[in-house]
């Protein structure tokens, strides 16, 4: 049996990511069942018409114009004592190095009726596929369960093909895990008005139907009910794709995989990248959620470089996302206002209300920042946007500033562009305004 050098489970970003960055300085051999690795985060947009379905699927040229062999197999089983990979279909091979880069999977919450026809996730191409043929069949009625940025995204898509859509959380407000309630209440009523009926604080305890679903319940004692069969979609988080380890020997948490900096597991030669893993918040040092794409590709990368040689570490989850509401922009990074005081932390927060481009510029959009501080290191620790135009560049700017440790008082003396199509007056900068408010209220 022929050893392979360098094995990796899996065919999403990370995976990607590490053949790319080591191309063929090792032998990579990529282990990954489906047909096509997905551009997850531009599914709604296909089932919108913004794009075909075939935009969303990634070319397996992506690895193998780099060098790495590709084996369309599902690995159930893993020896590490004796370094053999088991295969779905009972084919064995034997391995240098691995690294288990398998992703994560959607939540689906075992309550009564998600056995019914038209109950689904959505991650894969077949949702991607079962959801579009729906539509097209002239569905009448969704359901997303899921308030998150994928399930607005999801929501929003459904809306604009004409499909009557609930959209359904248990918090108050939509993007509960990113935006604090008061930065959100203008995109969430933007949303209310496109159409979407929002069911905020409502819990769903039982879809009840014979063969479909007829009713959705809620621990409140209300329900939804329907008279044509709806789609139900769960987007309510993401779990680890990891079952086929959990008795092999590897150590896992709670969320993933346990890895240190090095992204290493506690087998020699092991190694974890990616929403598979469990790891820290790059601010608390605790564990938190981090299941993006732009946290498993550095990951990726940084184990990528320290196999060719490197000696890089990775300092943990800054958790910087963006997503479309209507026609906001909305983006954030860090800790929200409420969490940093949930964790103990004095927080002092910063407000600015600008525009996107001179005032006197007929197409100036608003734009909105708040940054969170802490009041005992002047250290920023978040930050949240809604604009009338993409938000990335600033959530970066300021990801940057928490990574790196810039305190308010470094932060007011940024140094700025300005131009009449692209930005507000030279008189003022959106996040020196911000931190400026925050060094007056700290004055005090």
């Amino acid at each position: 049996m022929k050893i392979l050098d360098l094995v990796i489970i899996g065919g999403g970003p990370a995976a990607i990511t590490l053949a790319k960055n080591i191309k063929q300085e090792r032998e990579i051999t990529i282990f990954r069942p489906e047909d096509h690795s997905m551009i997850y985060c531009a599914m709604p947009y296909a089932i919108e018409g913004i794009m075909p379905l075939e935009k969303t699927l990634k070319t397996d040229a992506l690895v193998t114009e780099v060098g790495a062999k590709l084996i369309r197999e599902k690995i159930v089983d893993v020896n590490y004592k004796n370094k053999i990979l088991i295969s779905e279909t009972g084919n064995k091979y034997t391995y240098k190095q691995l690294i288990i880069a398998t992703g994560a999977e959607p939540i689906i919450i075992p309550i009564k009726g998600v056995d019914l026809q038209g109950v689904m996730s959505f991650k894969t191409e077949k949702d991607l596929k079962t959801v579009m043929e729906t539509v097209s069949n002239e569905l009448i009625e969704a359901v997303v369960i899921g308030a998150g940025a994928i399930g607005i995204e999801l929501a929003q898509a459904l809306n604009s093909v004409n499909v009557k859509t609930h959209l359904i959380d248990i918090f108050p407000t939509i993007l509960p895990n990113m935006m604090d309630e008061d930065m959100i209440e203008v995109p969430m009523k933007s949303l209310e008005n496109s159409g979407i009926q929002l069911h905020m604080n409502e819990k769903v305890v039982e879809l009840c139907g014979e063969k479909t679903v007829e009713t959705i319940k809620f621990d409140s004692g209300k329900q939804i009910d329907f008279d044509s069969a709806p789609l139900v979609i769960f987007a309510v988080g993401m779990k680890p794709s990891i079952d086929f380890l959990k008795s092999s020997g590897i150590s896992i948490g709670r969320t993933g995989i346990h890895i240190n900096s090095k992204m290493e597991t506690n087998i020699k030669d092991v190694f974890a990248v990616g929403d598979c893993c469990e790891f820290i918040s790059g601010i608390t040092g605790e564990v938190v959620l981090g299941k993006l794409a732009t946290n498993a590709v550095p990951m990726a990368r940084m184990l990528a470089k320290n196999l060719l040689g490197d000696d890089r570490s990775y300092a943990g989850f800054y958790n910087g996302a963006a997503t479309k509401v209507v026609t906001h922009f909305v983006g954030s990074t860090g800790l929200k206002e409420l969490a940093a005081k949930d964790l103990g932390y004095d927080t002092i927060v910063g407000e600015a209300d600008m525009t996107t481009a001179f005032p006197i510029m007929p197409f100036a959009k608003k734009v909105k920042l708040k940054l969170i501080a802490d009041k005992k290191t002047n250290k920023i620790l978040g930050g949240q946007i809604i604009s009338g135009e993409p938000v990335t560049d600033k959530i970066d700017k300021i990801t940057m500033a928490i990574q790196f440790d810039i305190t308010v008082d470094q932060l007011v003396q940024l140094s700025y562009a300005s131009q009449p199509y692209q930005s507000f007056f030279p008189a003022n900068n959106l996040i020196v305004q911000a931190s400026e408010q925050i060094i007056t209220k700290r004055n005090k």
